[in-house]
């Protein structure tokens, strides 16, 4: 869950197995909380754990794969 800013409202990523990822529009973190835990799925609040690594290392390497076509 990333917290609602000035700029965003309470949006859920969603990240798969090999870090690919999602994000969506959420009504509340309260919402996100219930429906995650009704189908067993752990949801964390972005502000305090942060991202997973294999997010990180996913988006770093679709850059790396547009750099390369880009220069070709």
């Amino acid at each position: 869950m990333e917290p609602r800013t000035t700029m965003t409202e309470t949006t859920v990523v969603l990240v798969a197995y090999d870090g690919e990822w999602t994000r969506r529009r959420v009504p509340s973190p309260q919402v996100l909380h219930e429906w995650a835990n009704e189908r067993g799925i752990p949801s964390y609040d972005a502000g305090v754990v942060g991202y997973p690594q294999r997010m990180r290392d996913y988006s770093s390497r679709k850059a790396a794969e547009r750099r390369r076509l880009l220069e070709s």
